[in-house]
């Protein structure tokens, strides 16, 4: 018996002979419809935390555009960081640290390339045709973006830098990682320079008393938690369902896990970025990703370092690679206020290329 995919709606196959046939167990819908429920529910769930992260952030008296970068970036990464602790720390097979290393590279590839032009593609259906162009670097101080972009590539460089060579001291290296991000949240959440992206932005009533017009603290910390929760879940659910789904469309499980998994632990803040976009919260939504991509760069991998070799083979550092090109495109559109929801959308090609190189080259 080989079973293919954990979770709920497994596929099973079960090779009666060498040359016989092989008869499927739960049909290939049932994994479809959990992955298309799982999605929706996530995306509901996404719409309860933004609501409830800016109202928490407000009543902590957190700036607006720090609550994309610190809170909600912290709060969708944190069930994330906890599944690479699991597998790099308690894993007992090469196979368990080679999937915690893997999201530590995979989360910033996705959030850099899918998750922007997704964003870009929200923006077009939101803004008129002949404003498309020049709303984005309008709508909030493109230098701040630009700032931690910037930070990104410099320390996902030096990760990436980390695993082409050994020594016995490296591990104590991954302090230094978790010293980056906590200068990088002091920094956001003491910066001077969000006033420019607040002007305008309103926060809708909180999902659960929709009639307070100041609703009390506890209200806001519940939404925000139970969202998360859900969202959790949900992601797990959704994630099993593509490991099954996967397979059953002739991929390898190696190419799920390197194509179509990060895809699906990235979902939720790409998601919360969609909400913010349609409400008009261009800098939420942008910060949001970009406080995702630091958190992906330092804490995932600060845990691989000390609880595994941090050795990196040729699939990882290609995704290293296309990560990095995609970060620098975008920084040299920042710098030139060139940045268009057209050319977020074209972002997307750097992870057709990631994908068409570990399919022919890494499979």
């Amino acid at each position: 018996m080989r079973i293919v995919g954990p979770g709920p709606g497994t596929v099973r196959r079960h090779r009666v002979s060498s040359a016989g046939p092989r008869i499927q167990f739960l049909p290939m819908t049932t994994a479809i419809a959990l992955l298309l429920v799982s999605a929706a529910v996530i995306y509901l769930a996404c719409e309860f935390f933004v609501n409830g992260v800016e109202w928490v952030g407000d009543r902590f008296g957190v700036s607006t555009t720090a609550v994309g970068t610190v809170l909600a970036a912290f709060g969708t990464a944190l069930p994330e960081s906890v599944v690479t602790l699991v597998a790099v720390a308690f894993g007992k097979t090469p196979a368990a640290h080679d999937i915690g290393v893997g999201a530590a590279l995979g989360g910033p590839l996705v959030l850099a390339t899918v998750a922007y032009a997704v964003v870009g593609i929200v923006f077009l259906g939101c803004r008129s045709t002949d404003r498309n162009r020049i709303r984005i670097s309008q709508e909030f101080s493109t230098g701040r973006l630009a700032n931690d972009q910037l930070w990104f590539l410099a320390i996902f460089a030096c990760k990436a830098g980390l695993g082409l060579v050994a020594f016995a001291w490296k591990p104590w290296l991954g302090v230094l990682f978790l010293l980056a991000y906590g200068v990088y949240v002091w920094r956001e959440l003491n910066g001077e320079d969000h006033a420019a992206d607040e002007v305008g932005l309103e926060r809708e009533p909180l999902r659960l008393r929709p009639r307070a017009e100041h609703p009390h603290t506890g209200w806001a910390v519940a939404q925000t938690l139970g969202a998360l929760g859900v969202i959790f879940f949900s992601s797990q659910l959704f994630v099993h369902q593509l490991e099954v789904v996967g397979p059953g469309l002739g991929l390898s499980p190696q190419l799920v896990a390197l194509l179509l998994s990060p895809i699906a632990t990235e979902l939720p803040e790409t998601l919360n970025a969609v909400i913010w976009v349609r409400q008009g919260k261009t800098a939420l939504a942008l910060g949001n990703i970009s406080g995702a991509m630091m958190i992906q760069a330092t804490v995932p991998s600060a845990l691989g370092m000390f609880f595994t070799p941090w050795m990196l083979g040729r699939p990882l550092l290609w995704a290293a690679a296309v990560t990095m090109a995609a970060i620098a495109v975008t920084l040299v559109l920042l710098w030139r206020h060139a940045l268009t929801a057209w050319r977020l959308v074209g972002l997307a090609g750097f992870y057709a290329l990631f994908a068409l190189g570990t399919a022919t080259v890494f499979r």
